[in-house]
């Protein structure tokens, strides 16, 4: 099973992830922080991770 970390600590909510997903798990929180939903559709491409600019984000699976 796939698990994806947001280092939310770095997220600035500029919404790449929620771009690049291909699948759609991604959303923006009233913070304006990255959340997920639905990780079971994970494909494990790594699109957001390699993507994010500040680094926020690792997928693990």
């Amino acid at each position: 099973m796939v698990e994806i970390k947001i280092d939310i600590e770095k997220c600035t909510g500029c919404g790449t992830c929620v771009d690049t997903c291909p699948v759609g798990i991604y959303g923006l929180d009233n913070d304006k922080a990255a959340i997920t939903g639905n990780i079971e559709e994970c494909v494990v491409c790594r699109a957001c991770e390699s993507s994010c600019p500040v680094g926020a984000i690792e997928v693990v699976g």
